[in-house]
């Protein structure tokens, strides 16, 4: 377990490192502009969704590739203590404000855990829903360019952080779908982006 954490705190010093270089050289994250305020950024974001929405309203019905017989997928399969945990040790060090433990806790802790979440998550693939909690997110405007206007709400994009417990949840059941299309070839061969590849 020492070299695990071990490791894991290097590449956390080493990040730490080219965020305080970055800050020093003027690179980085621009902050937002204190003018706008939330209700500002909430009705620009709010209207990019409805110009999307209006965009596509006309759009054609979409189509879908026949499954190959034999094969279906009607059920999730029940998550066990090794999924969780090592799902738990890939997951990234970052950790949501809305977190009650951040991640590196989670990790140290993952064997004490880990049934209690596999618990919880195999509840919510039984039921089809999560909890409320899961899907609050907290929304950080990000400046696209450096060059645009600081005071038009515009000029950001939305960047929003989910609990790490949901983003878990999340990589479990796309494990399991992705496979699942993968091996029923209902994935595009030839296609050349945002290509669904396995989540080890």
């Amino acid at each position: 377990m020492a070299p695990i954490k071990s490791e894991r705190k290097q590449r956390s010093d080493l990040r730490q490192l080219w965020r305080s270089i970055d800050a020093l050289l003027g690179r980085g994250r621009v902050p937002s502009c204190d003018a706008i305020g939330p209700t500002g950024f909430h009705r620009a974001f709010d209207g990019k969704v409805n110009g999307v929405r209006s965009l596509t309203a006309d759009a054609p019905p979409p189509t879908f590739t026949p499954v190959t017989p034999g094969f279906s997928l009607s059920d999730f399969r029940p998550l066990t203590t090794d999924d969780v945990v090592a799902a738990v040790r890939q997951l990234p060090d970052k950790h949501s404000a809305s977190d009650p433990v951040p991640t590196d806790p989670l990790k140290d802790n993952v064997y004490l855990l880990a049934p209690f979440l596999v618990t919880l998550f195999n509840r919510c693939l039984s039921l089809g829903s999560v909890p409320s909690s899961f899907k609050a997110a907290y929304v950080t405007p990000l400046l696209k360019k450096s060059d645009l206007d600081l005071a038009d709400p515009k000029s950001y994009r939305p960047i929003a952080n989910l609990p790490v417990l949901s983003k878990l949840l999340e990589r479990l059941v796309a494990r399991q779908l992705l496979n699942y299309l993968n091996v029923s070839k209902l994935l595009p061969e030839r296609q050349s982006a945002y290509r669904a590849i396995p989540l080890h």
